[in-house]
């Protein structure tokens, strides 16, 4: 099959209404119900639902604020611009009339709307192959499935839509919050189905941006992964089930082990296409002024070049020094991850994993990263930390190891015999989470891999444990059981105090 890019290619409205103020459709917008027509329509629909993934108020890769900047891996120090609404974040003073949170929320809704509007009108158009069809439906159901599982993991309770809203009835008869479970049952549903199509085991046996079986099975084994360590019953289970898709995600790879695979090549922009660790990413092109890659450029610290040609005059992306001193001696990820400013203005710690200084990204920094959500040493550390949940130490260690050793680190068992490792990380649930953070560092997995390893009173007592001197501006002090979930907008919270009910604490 020939390989695309998923960048747009049409616009389409999300929903459709029965009547309007002259009771007449707009002669200038496509109207849903006369969309859908051809299997090229459905393929333009599909890629749209990849496109709301590129959005920094989503999930792409300007979405840290919602993730990374929650956890001690990075924030900001100025809590004075933008009404200090971003610093609220990791300062864990957020309010519900924060507007970031409020377009996040909107955004991720408009995501899950594409979706079911897809879903709805598949059935429209005639196929010349039910195979093709399915494809469609089975992408559409894991970007459903990816948006709600960010979503209920920040927010808990949330409203839950599977069909296309045309009514301002019907939207006020789904506008309440469903519990945690029931969104679990539906994404569960959804990524099992997808499941089930004719999708290929890799995005390179499709297209490059493009789910896969590999990245269906990663998502649902991190799913139940999730269930197992943060409810209250089927823990064995669901610990069983998140080993068996994480793991059938593993053996659908097309390496050995991981030491083939270079750390710096994961993030090297001329082999983004090639590298056989991504599983499924969110594609941005070079030069482009519209659709290119930003995340070199806002990175970049002022006085320095590493990232992007582009003359910074900002901060970057902070790094805590948190993370900096959990960093190993040796650890080769180190020195690619991370630099010191050389302007004293700046003088702390920036992000340099994310590069694209070419002549083709230029002064304006329109680089070609792409953003990977999913790669084989996130799911090796998610399998181990699986294994390790059902007593399988030693073939939890072999993962861990493999991921260890790409880094130029000595294995557990040799770690595990000096003091200060053992000390800072005592158990093997600690040294997992410890290398996922460094591994993964900036990848907006952190805050997910707290709130799956700590209870909402266990996270309080980690983040006060911390040096404030470490951790920047924002106060650790703040932090309390409330903050294991983000407030319900009070935008939404208004409509209906009782079906919307805020979280406690806000």
């Amino acid at each position: 099959m020939k390989k695309r890019y998923l960048l747009p290619l049409v616009l389409f409205a999300l929903s459709s209404c029965s009547k309007d103020f002259l009771n007449q459709k707009d002669p200038n917008a496509i109207q849903i119900e006369d969309y859908f027509k051809s299997e090229n329509d459905v393929l333009l629909a599909v890629n749209g639902l990849y496109q709301t993934l590129r959005s920094g108020s989503t999930i792409g890769e300007g979405s840290t604020l919602y993730n990374e900047e929650r956890s001690d891996n990075t924030g900001r120090n100025d809590n004075q611009s933008n009404a200090g609404e971003p610093f609220q974040f990791n300062d864990f003073s957020l309010l519900p009339s924060n507007t970031y949170l409020k377009t996040h929320w909107a955004a991720m809704y408009a995501g899950i709307s594409r979706c079911n509007v897809v879903l709805s009108h598949i059935n429209d158009v005639t196929f010349s192959s039910e195979e093709l069809k399915g494809r469609y439906v089975a992408e559409a159901k894991f970007v459903r499935a990816l948006l709600y599982f960010h979503m209920v993991r920040k927010f808990g309770d949330i409203p839950l839509s599977t069909v296309q809203v045309t009514s301002k009835e019907q939207a006020n008869e789904l506008a309440f919050r469903q519990k945690e479970a029931v969104v679990y049952e539906q994404i569960i549903k959804d990524l099992t189905e997808a499941l089930s199509s004719n999708l290929p085991n890799t995005q390179k046996d499709y297209a490059i941006g493009r789910t896969s079986k590999a990245a269906i099975n990663a998502i649902l084994g991190q799913v139940y992964l999730t269930l197992g360590a943060t409810q209250t019953t089927g823990n064995a289970e669901n610990f069983a089930k998140a080993e068996q898709f994480l793991n059938a995600a593993y053996q659908m790879r097309t390496f050995g082990k991981l030491n083939e695979i270079p750390y710096t090549q994961v993030f090297d922009l001329t082999q983004k296409k090639t590298c056989k660790e991504l599983v499924f990413q969110i594609q941005y092109k070079q030069g482009d002024q519209n659709f290119s890659s930003s995340i070199a450029r806002n990175y970049q610290a002022k006085g320095d070049t590493i990232n992007s040609k582009y003359p910074s005059t900002g901060v970057g992306e902070v790094v805590k020094l948190d993370l900096i001193k959990d960093y190993e001696p040796q650890d080769l990820r180190k020195d690619f991850s991370v630099k010191f400013a050389k302007d004293p203005q700046v003088n702390d710690w920036f992000v340099t994993k994310f590069r694209d200084n070419s002549d083709a990204a230029g002064t304006n920094g329109w680089g070609g990263n792409d953003w990977i959500l999913i790669r084989y040493a996130d799911v090796m550390l998610l399998l181990a930390e699986a294994k390790y949940r059902l007593g399988k130490d030693v073939e939890a260690i072999a993962l861990l190891d493999q991921v260890r050793e790409r880094a130029g680190l000595p294995s557990y068992a040799k770690s595990i015999l000096s003091n200060e490792y053992r000390t800072k990380y005592p158990t093997l649930k600690a040294a997992i989470l410890h290398e996922r953070r460094v591994e993964l560092a900036f990848e907006n997995q952190r805050w997910f891999d707290l709130i799956r390893n700590y209870n909402p009173q266990e996270l309080v007592t980690y983040f006060k444990t911390k040096s404030q001197a470490d951790y920047g501006n924002a106060k650790i002090s703040n932090i309390s059981t409330k903050d294991r979930y983000y407030p319900i907008p009070f935008d939404e919270y208004k409509l209906d105090p009782q079906r919307m009910y805020q979280n406690p604490g806000y």
